[in-house]
């Protein structure tokens, strides 16, 4: 099989479409051309007059390969990807902490290898956690057990699904193969920014948990690490409480992969003099604007074309004081949500299901923030700034009622008396305000920058009308859990395995799905 890349497709491409530009690639016949299939497919939208896809195309011939390949310029040998999962060779069960995106996937590949992992998870099911959330945001009381921060499938159940990410790892094909298995659209295996949407996430990830219980290995819901006994510097058991008994499980191998945002764990950790250290991360607000415009900035004419979708965007700039400040999990066609987790704290997501065909696209715009920034020099400084801005939103908006703010009234620093044609999706509610007296000045600072130069780039990005909601403070974790870069163990603890988003070695379902694997690799490497 040959593997053509930089192949350009129309938008109404159909397979004799495919075929075609194959044969022309490779100066074949058609009748040289068994197959010719679509491996990875991205919108190339640089030119709004002529936006079309560019595309890698798999082809097998009838002809001799190598001979062709001699003389193609843009193509290779297609290897299939193939992901053999290595066999358990016997000892205790390995435990993992967290059933987000690097626990499940850490998990499957232990029950897939014949380990009966167990794992243990603070927050409910998917379904009683939608329950909880969508009660919340009915105007009912936050479960802060049961959110858009915990539960099964972790904060990305409750996102766009977006699987796009930088890492090269091969094991993210493992990723999407899996997530297809159970349940995800097809198309997410040859689209360069694939999205599964809330919706279709939610069976997705209860399909994989069926997976792993039929392979022996264990799922418990709301049952909350406590704590881990260590002895002579190696894990001997983890500790836990589920509906209000205290239990314990003996082990040798432990899977931290605990998500972003629980700091009480993290509070846990540092009691417990574990190596931690305070990591750069960003904050800032959403930004939504209307679908339709937005659409029509990135797609010019095309817009609206169904193969096409709602338009996404990532734009990223550097400020005056060497920040960077950059737009973050686009949610086209989506809504913002309320992801708080603590009582008297508030906190922003973006969320869309997998039409992606709501009136809004809002993103995250986001500043950079480092350790020199917080308060204090300890490990858990990070936390402590983000509470800061969470409760201060809480107080402004006088509850769960988010701050929102015309943009047009945030870069004139002054408070929103009214709405323009966009209005806020974040439920259950929002208060006009002026982000400004919540936001630190690098970040308020920053975000005004962005948008200026944005707006230059992405026509209407800058739209006085556009609105900000915030804060979000939970872009990615600000703790790190220091671990070894061969081993990924803890770097003083012997088989605990600081793992994903949570412990600070991974941004996005897919770069934490693959480190979940590359964890549970290890673990079934020294049994």
């Amino acid at each position: 099989m040959i593997r053509i890349n930089n192949i350009r497709l129309p938008l109404n491409f159909d397979d004799k479409t495919v075929r075609r530009a194959v044969c022309r690639e490779l100066r074949l016949d058609d009748s040289a051309v068994k197959s010719a299939v679509i491996f990875r497919r991205s919108v190339d939208a640089r030119k709004k007059d002529d936006v079309h896809f560019l595309c890698t195309i798999d082809a097998k011939l009838n002809t001799n390969e190598d001979k062709v390949l001699r003389r193609a310029k843009n193509a290779a040998k297609a290897l299939p990807y193939r992901y053999d999962v290595p066999k358990w060779n016997g000892g205790a069960s390995p435990v993992i902490v967290g059933f987000g995106p690097a626990g499940m996937f850490a998990a499957l590949v232990l029950a897939q290898s014949g380990a009966k992992p167990i794992v243990i998870e603070r927050g409910k099911d998917v379904d009683s956690r939608t329950a909880d959330v969508q009660s919340f945001w009915s105007g009912g009381i936050l479960n802060t057990e049961s959110n858009v921060q915990f539960g099964e499938g972790g904060a990305g159940t409750f996102s766009d699904g977006k699987l796009n990410t930088g890492t090269k790892d091969s094991r993210q094909r493992k990723v999407l193969e899996e997530f297809v298995l159970h349940g995800a659209p097809d198309d997410i295996l040859i689209n360069a920014k694939p999205h599964i949407g809330t919706d279709k996430l939610k069976d997705t990830v209860k399909n994989i948990r069926e997976e792993i219980i039929k392979l022996g290995g264990r799922v418990l819901f709301e049952t909350k690490l406590t704590g881990l006994e260590i002895k002579d510097n190696k894990i001997c058991s983890a500790l836990y409480e589920r509906n209000g008994e205290k239990g314990r499980i003996d082990t040798d191998s432990v899977i931290l992969a605990i998500g972003h945002s629980a700091r009480d764990t993290f509070e846990m950790l540092d009691s417990m003099a574990l190596p931690l250290e305070a990591k750069p991360f960003s904050v800032g607000a959403r930004i939504e604007h209307l679908r339709e415009k937005t659409d029509r900035a990135q797609y010019g004419k095309f817009a609206g074309n169904k193969r096409l979708g709602a338009a996404y965007d990532k734009m990223n700039v550097r400020t005056a004081d060497g920040r960077g400040a950059y737009t973050f999990c686009m949610c086209p066609g989506g809504v913002v949500v309320n992801a708080s987790s603590e009582d008297g704290r508030l906190c922003t997501n973006g969320m869309s299901e997998f039409a992606r065909d709501g009136v809004n696209s809002n993103a995250a715009l986001l500043v950079g923030v480092a350790p020199e920034d917080f308060k204090s020099s300890s490990p858990l400084a990070g936390v402590e700034f983000q509470r800061d801005l969470e409760q201060k939103a809480f107080e402004t908006g006088g509850g769960f009622n988010a701050p929102v703010q015309r943009v047009e009234d945030f870069l004139n620093n002054r408070k929103s008396a009214f709405l323009g044609e966009v209005k806020p999706s974040i439920a259950p509610g929002y208060s006009l305000s002026n982000l400004n007296d919540i936001l630190p000045e690098a970040v308020s600072g920053g975000m005004k920058q962005a948008i200026a130069s944005m707006g230059k780039r992405l026509s209407g990005f800058d739209d006085g009308d556009a609105v900000l909601t915030g804060p979000e403070t939970r872009s990615s974790s600000p703790v790190r859990i220091l671990r070894n870069a061969e081993t990924l163990q803890s770097i003083s603890v012997a088989g605990l395995y600081p793992c994903g988003e949570g412990a600070g070695y991974a941004g996005g379902i897919i770069s934490a799905a693959v480190d979940g694997i590359k964890c549970a690799e290890q673990i079934i490497k020294i049994h």
